[in-house]
């Protein structure tokens, strides 16, 4: 018997987020492309982004060719040589209004969402910085730098929308992450997930 969820949040009700999830005004518009893989993830956080931005969408799919961007100044949050950095595209004058286009999923989905809609690929493309780290502190990032999608939109709309702090959306995050530590125990975290040796 599957357990009554939340139609907000999408959480099961005993677990629900809704309380946590801020509502922050945002002038860079941020729209998240998820690929269907992420609906049912227990982090989910593409969709906890949306939900406590004002100015944010969530489409769920992999066919995305009927997107009209031509009246935004749209760029994709995405690596690649071409990339500029968030605070060069801070500083560059807007003659529209700037939209942010965030593929949710894997870095492998990601790939296969941009190779699937050569349209969405060949958007001018804008990039975190290096050396960032992420709080998801029960997964291995698969490389240097990864983030969960909501702390990326975060980096980037701090930079974008500064000088607006954008933090109080990782509070569900953060909530979230605490309550599987304490689910699994703590002995059991940090004998998977703790550091590897005693100071």
């Amino acid at each position: 018997m599957s357990r009554v969820r939340c139609p907000r949040c999408e959480r099961p009700l005993t677990h629900c987020l809704c309380a946590l999830v801020p509502r922050l005004e945002n002038r860079t518009r941020v729209l998240l492309l998820q690929h269907p893989s992420e609906v049912g993830h227990a982090l989910n956080t593409a969709r906890l982004a949306a939900l406590g931005l004002a100015n944010a969408e969530l489409l769920v799919g992999e066919d995305f060719s009927g997107l009209d961007l031509s009246d935004w100044d749209a760029w994709l949050l995405f690596p690649g040589e071409s990339a500029v950095a968030l605070a060069d595209l801070a500083a560059r004058p807007l003659d529209k209004l700037r939209l942010l286009v965030v593929p949710d999923g894997t870095w492998r989905k990601a790939r296969k969402l941009l190779h699937l809609n050569p349209g969405l690929a060949a958007l001018p493309r804008v990039a975190l910085p290096g050396g960032l780290s992420s709080r998801y502190r029960l997964r291995k990032a698969p490389a240097e730098g990864a983030l969960s999608t909501i702390e990326a939109v975060v980096h980037a709309l701090d930079a974008l929308d500064a000088p607006q702090s954008h933090t109080e959306l990782l509070r569900p995050f953060e909530a979230l992450i605490d309550g599987q530590i304490a689910a699994m125990g703590e002995e059991t975290f940090l004998r998977n997930h703790g550091p590897r040796s005693s100071p």
